[in-house]
């Protein structure tokens, strides 16, 4: 079944003249236009109706909601494919087809288990429809406006659906296509699909909002609905109104008063801010989950999917993003080594020189003066170069942080994303990485290690086997003593000179 739905997928594109566009063969390699011309054979006729984005927009809804998804994302990347493609993808975003408003009330009284009068004196018509629910206008009892989202009828079959087909690709592209392994297709797939499944389940989807609302709270450059949590169902979730005016309409960037360069620089920060400072983030930040308002205001809905990272990854994002700040490109090169993101058989200094190349022909330039095509493209072949693979637990981030960077794009054409992250890295390594940070640090490796000791000696008193480590199984006591004394050392010695300056 998946196979025929995977086929089916590519006969519709095929069929729009959506997969290799007639409009698109001046950018296409001699192979690509041969295979175009003899695709365009096939096409029927939707394919001479449009430009290739709204052909592509229109096969992509009907594909479902991974489909729909990857739209979403290419809509963000005007730099990249063009303001008229970027545009007709864009209606993917909150404009789909709306089902029936009675279907969604029924939805809703069946879950609060009471007339849904009792909780809301007005249900309006969907005001947003997008691949997995949509959004109505109501007003509670207490007279405040709310927005109820609602899943669509029977998505959970056809997530699941997607799933077993966007699985099957992954598998397909893993066996054939050799040079798709470094993008770890099968992991990408397997995250992709996680995430989705935990979308339809809109209790969890309040409890992000929530979380992420304290989070966001702590900075102010964006803000999240209030959750009313007597109108949370499994399938339904209802949210104080969004100020401000959504920003996949043209007039929200029209409105008097916009900061439109402190809008961009919001909402990059924003993002940073949660990923480095808290590990939690909106990972579907495009323009179809923003509300914007003057002169700064940023409001983010829509918390289904949301990412978390490690402190780990925290500090190697923070120091990678650091290091490029200062045009340090060795120390760069060599967060990328201590994080296993370039294997150990090539050479720091060789990896620093490449990312030389990547890094200064781009500071100092505004974002409309940079392809971010030739970038990514240069990037990619660096990767190549270095053996780089895609890392699974980074995908959610990566993925976010193309998107914020292309909507920033088009809110502010001359927008510096060096400019706008600098602030909250900076703050982060004065914070993380400052010597006070740092004794911490090791003081509570000391206290772990003497924990350790202490468990190996009871079990010794006892006679019993020693008790599995958490995080390093069978350790020498012997290493452990020596690690031990030699973090209190080091301690000390830190402290001593945080006292003195």
């Amino acid at each position: 079944m998946a196979l025929l739905r995977l086929l089916g997928a590519g006969w519709v594109l095929v069929r729009a003249d959506a997969l290799l566009p007639r409009e698109a063969q001046g950018l296409m390699p001699a192979p690509l236009v041969a295979l175009s011309k003899v695709l365009r054979v096939l096409a029927g006729p939707q394919s001479r109706r449009g430009r290739p984005g709204e052909r592509l927009a229109k096969a992509l809804e009907g594909l479902g909601p991974v489909a729909i998804k990857l739209g979403q994302l290419l809509s963000t990347r005007a730099d990249i494919l063009g303001v008229d493609f970027a545009d007709d993808l864009s209606r993917l975003k909150d404009q789909l087809q709306p089902f029936d408003t009675k279907l969604a009330t029924a939805v809703v009284q069946a879950g609060i288990d009471r007339p849904i009068s009792d909780l809301f004196v007005e249900f309006g018509p969907a005001v947003a429809a997008a691949s997995i629910a949509q959004a109505h206008r109501a007003v509670l009892a207490d007279g405040r406006i709310v927005a109820v989202k609602v899943l669509r009828p029977d998505i959970e079959q056809d997530v699941a659906k997607d799933v077993a087909v966007l699985t099957l690709a992954a598998d397909l592209a893993h066996r054939l296509v050799p040079l798709s392994r470094r993008l770890a297709p099968r992991d990408l797939a397997a995250t992709v699909s996680r995430s989705l499944m935990l979308e339809l389940d809109l209790r969890l989807e309040a409890a992000g909002a929530d979380e992420l609302g304290e989070v966001m709270a702590k900075d102010g450059w964006m803000s999240a609905p209030k959750v009313v949590w007597e109108g949370v169902g499994k399938r339904f979730l209802t949210l104080t109104w969004a100020e401000g005016q959504p920003l996949s309409t043209a007039q929200s960037l029209e409105q008097p008063g916009l900061d439109r360069p402190a809008l961009a620089n919001g909402l990059m920060r924003g993002f940073l801010a949660q990923a480095l400072d808290h590990g939690v983030f909106h990972a579907d930040l495009h323009e179809g989950n923003l509300f914007v308002g003057p002169p700064s205001a940023i409001v983010a809905v829509d918390y289904g999917i949301m990412g978390r990272i490690g402190p780990d990854e925290r500090r190697y994002l923070a120091e990678i993003l650091w290091g490029f700040l200062r045009r340090d490109y060795r120390r760069v090169a060599e967060v990328h080594f201590e994080a296993g993101y370039v294997p150990a058989i090539h050479s720091v200094d060789a990896f620093a020189q490449a990312l030389r190349a990547v890094g200064q022909p781009i500071f100092g330039r505004s974002a409309k003066d940079v392809s971010m095509g030739r970038l990514l493209g240069q990037l990619f072949e660096i990767t190549a170069l270095f053996d780089m693979h895609l890392r699974p637990e980074l995908v959610l981030l990566q993925k976010t942080m193309v998107t914020v960077e292309g909507v920033a794009r088009r809110i502010d054409p001359d927008h510096d994303i060096w400019a706008a992250a600098e602030p909250v890295v900076r703050r982060w390594i004065a914070r993380e990485l400052s010597p006070t940070e740092k004794v911490k640090s090791l003081v509570q490796d000391a206290i772990g290690a003497l924990q350790s000791l202490a468990r190996l000696a009871e079990a010794e008193r006892k006679g019993q086997p020693a008790p599995p480590e958490p995080t390093d199984a069978g350790i020498n006591p012997f290493w452990l003593a020596l690690s031990l004394s030699t973090t209190l050392t080091l301690a000390v010695i830190l402290v001593f000179k945080a006292l003195n300056g």
